[in-house]
């Protein structure tokens, strides 16, 4: 098609999608059954892993869960059946991708085919550029990144064959912003956020629309994953909460969820404020949280 005439429809197609996402801020938003769906947890033996088990056995889902911790691992799976739900737990270290295609081969063959993968597991070194170790900085990618590339390929293409299936990512809203002693986990969750698009873009252009993929970004979660958050601007989120958000995405197939929604705003400000004031405006925040500076720990 001529571009002359490409252009004019585009213009169109974005004037209908404005229209249609004004429609359905006044419509109930349709959620999907995930009884019998296979759910696979990482990080599932804590955290918001252990509670996205539990609430997704309330769902009546089939649940695998993975975590290197074999008592949290197994804690969680009891909790499960508890709630009646089938529930299967492997131990698992994320941060080695040998260890995630074997596992899941035993998932395959034990359990089935997995149609909701959801990829949490992660890890934090909160410390400055200097001071952390080199093989800190590597595991930060394994885990938190690299971990969802060999799941996804390991589940994707039984997702790809029937065409149906859902891919999330568990990133952070550092994932879209800067955070000073966590270059290290920005980084990685900014890919892990890059992940999520590009996936959600290829399966686009393969015409796969019957794989949904969603993307969790929140702030500060209160979980002992940080030590001693606080803000003055920013509320530390219950886990309780945010899993909350992240099932009712995951029913609805929204594609990026931000908690509190507030924060997708904060993620466009640099774009259109001075450098200074993006100083000023971090000071103001005062966000601080336990840090290991110099090799000394300080809070900061």
């Amino acid at each position: 098609m001529h571009l002359l005439l490409e252009v004019p429809l585009l213009l169109l197609t974005v004037l209908f999608a404005y229209l249609e996402s004004f429609v359905k801020l006044f419509m109930p938003l349709k959620r999907k059954s995930v009884s019998g769906e296979v759910v696979l947890i990482t990080g599932a033996g804590h955290g918001m892993g252990k509670i996205a088990a539990r609430e997704f056995a309330k769902l009546s889902s089939i649940l695998v869960l993975w975590d290197i911790n074999k008592q949290g691992v197994e804690e969680t799976a009891a909790e499960c059946k508890e709630l009646g739900a089938a529930a299967h737990a492997f131990v698992v270290d994320c941060s080695k991708r040998e260890d995630i295609y074997k596992a899941a081969e035993k998932v395959k063959e034990e359990v089935g085919e997995v149609t909701i993968l959801i990829n949490n597991a992660g890890v934090i070194f909160c410390a400055d550029l200097l001071t952390l170790k080199d093989n800190q900085i590597q595991k930060t990618f394994e885990v938190n990144v690299l971990a969802h590339f060999w799941t996804t390929r390991a589940f994707l293409p039984s997702m790809m064959r029937n065409n149906r299936g859902h891919v999330v990512t568990v990133a952070s809203s550092a994932g879209h912003v800067g955070v000073r002693f966590m270059i290290d986990y920005c980084s990685s969750k900014h890919a892990a956020v890059g992940f999520h698009r590009a996936l959600t873009d290829e399966l686009a252009a393969l015409g796969i629309d019957g794989i949904k993929t969603t993307c969790l970004c929140p702030v500060f979660v209160d979980t002992g994953f940080v030590k001693n958050p606080s803000s003055r601007l920013l509320p530390i989120l219950k886990p309780e909460d945010v899993v909350k958000k992240l099932i009712d995405g995951i029913l609805t197939n929204k594609k990026m969820i931000f908690v509190p929604s507030s924060v997708q705003y904060a993620t466009i400000l640099p774009f259109f404020i001075p450098e200074r004031a993006q100083v000023a405006m971090n000071k103001l925040q005062d966000t601080k949280f336990d840090v290991v500076v110099g090799a000394h720990n300080k809070v900061k």
